[in-house]
């Protein structure tokens, strides 16, 4: 595909919360809201993006919250997992329904619903034009899937990690939903999230990036056109990187 549109031809890798599918109902999928990230996604990808895509699975388990409640870490963490196959099969319909090729790869073998994760099958979708949905986390517990999305970025060479937020517009000193004067960042450099334990991704997906100088974008998912800004590059939410801040 060529195009010169501004973004054109980078490859990213977008970060998406299960909470964010859910709609504001905490539990389960909302179409609606998957419709619409399904109709951003597609916007960028008919510019010549390439895109990747990892999704949580908040909207159906958490295996650090299950695992406070009693249960066995490790077996809740892969039941997070599989919620998060559900999320990918939903986004992969609705982004099928778009017109975009689509292909789900799950660090957990699934033959009959997806590929088997392989980086180097993943490039070669990416670079025909096609969305790649990874699903099933790292495939081990105690692994984030902010984690997995840095470690996927990486591995794929994506340029950039887009971590979009659902009710958030970027990184601030402290909570905004309890504190009305809480401030937002433009930029920060990696190391001042670690220091101040800003909530931006877990330790080791920030870490993981700035061993590896990948960017960090983040920003609202639900305003529409913003991952598009984001892809283009236009000041929006908080930039995360080495020397910023």
């Amino acid at each position: 595909m060529v195009d010169t549109a501004e973004g054109a031809g980078r490859r990213v890798l977008l970060k998406l919360s299960g909470e964010a599918f859910a709609g504001g109902g905490g539990v389960g999928v909302d179409p609606d809201v998957v419709q619409a990230i399904a109709r951003q996604i597609a916007e960028v990808v008919r510019g010549g993006t390439q895109m990747a895509v990892v999704i949580g699975g908040g909207n159906f388990f958490r295996g650090a919250e299950l695992q406070v409640r009693g249960m066995d870490r490790a077996r809740s963490d892969y039941m997070g997992m599989l919620g998060t196959v559900m999320n990918c099969l939903a986004l992969q319909d609705f982004l099928e329904k778009q017109g975009i090729d689509t292909r789900v790869q799950t660090a957990i073998t699934m033959g009959q619903v997806a590929e088997p994760y392989i980086p180097l099958r993943a490039q070669r979708h990416l670079e025909k034009g096609r969305v790649v949905i990874f699903g099933a986390g790292m495939g081990m517990p105690y692994f984030s899937t902010d984690t997995t999305a840095a470690q996927r970025a990486l591995e794929i060479h994506a340029e950039v990690l887009l971590l979009a937020k659902s009710g958030v517009d970027g990184v601030y000193d402290s909570d905004p939903k309890t504190n009305p004067d809480a401030v937002r960042f433009d930029s920060l450099d990696y190391s001042e999230v670690l220091k101040r334990n800003l909530k931006v991704a877990d330790a080791t997906a920030i870490s993981l990036c700035m061993d590896n100088d990948l960017p960090i974008v983040v920003f609202e998912l639900l305003t529409e056109g913003n991952i598009a800004r984001a892809v283009r590059g236009e000041k929006i939410g908080t930039v995360v990187g080495r020397g910023r801040g």
